[in-house]
């Protein structure tokens, strides 16, 4: 056991006692069940966030709360995960890969008429990413009655899923989306809350699921894109590496691949090629 050394962290005034000891087991709990690593710059963020969990538990110490967690068939450990994920989305975020995928779907469209696409978006937060892809497909090819395409939509926090099928969005979350978009699969709610409910066509274009991105992926495929936006920039290079490894077995040539504005592939998979700004085709 590696004794706490003294310093900034522990002189602070604290309504929980959190120590190196404390910081380094969460830490090794967080990298086992998310796949995320926490540099040490990440203790506030994480004494701020489990120190809510201890709250609603009842409990005095970290050390009483690792017990927790340690617990076989503990509900907690869930509780701890959704805690500890970052989940900052909006709607069109990065609007070039929109712009592609319009572009593609429609180019798709006209040469195979009412084929299969398939789409992947993991770690899709509170359902802004796949909704945006809902709707550009939808501008895109107008009316989908006889066309056979999904979205898959996964994320390993199960409370900001329960919030991405609802559908519900206040009014200020609605900032990136144009007013003819708006008009057309956003339906204002009756009830004072100034929010909007999303048209039930785009609902029924995906599927939402739990998934928990470094364990086994259960999914056959093929996915003619995936959208993987700002989610390994939290993932060691090892992880990485197998993440992608497993994308790309379930993508034919030729699929898409979407990362985030701060994420690459360099030294991580040489199993797709760069087509655009952080755009990659599966070679």
């Amino acid at each position: 056991m590696r004794p706490t050394a003294p310093g900034a962290h522990d002189l602070r005034v604290r309504e929980f006692s959190f120590g190196q000891e404390d910081f380094d087991a969460v830490r090794d709990l967080v990298k086992a069940h998310t796949g995320i690593h926490l540099s040490e710059q990440k203790r506030e963020l994480v004494y701020g966030r489990l120190s809510r969990r201890l709250r609603a538990l009842g409990l005095r110490t970290f050390r009483e709360y690792r017990e927790v967690l340690r617990s076989k068939g503990s509900d907690e450990l869930k509780e701890f995960c959704n805690a500890i994920t970052t989940n900052l989305t909006s709607f069109f975020r990065e609007s070039h890969h929109f712009d592609f995928v319009r572009h593609v779907v429609r180019m798709t469209s006209a040469g195979s008429g009412t084929g299969r696409i398939r789409f992947w978006c993991a770690g899709c937060s509170t359902g802004e990413e796949p909704y945006s892809l809902a709707m550009t497909i939808h501008a895109a090819l107008g009316d989908l009655q006889h066309r056979d395409i999904r979205i898959l939509a996964t994320d390993l926090d199960t409370d900001v899923l329960a919030k991405a099928q609802r559908g519900v969005y206040a009014e200020d979350r609605l900032r990136g989306v144009s007013k003819t978009l708006r008009s057309k699969f956003f339906q204002a709610r009756n009830d004072g809350s100034n929010t909007y409910a999303i048209a039930e066509r785009l609902r029924s274009m995906i599927t939402f699921k739990e998934l928990n991105l470094i364990r086994h992926l259960p999914m056959k495929g093929p996915f003619d894109a995936i959208f993987c936006r700002n989610v390994v920039i939290y993932f060691d290079k090892d992880t990485q590496h197998e993440l992608f490894a497993h994308m790309a077995r379930l993508q034919k040539p030729g699929g898409l691949l979407f990362l985030g504005h701060s994420e690459g592939l360099f030294r991580v998979s040489e199993a797709y090629s760069l087509v655009g700004k952080t755009i990659y085709r599966r070679n």
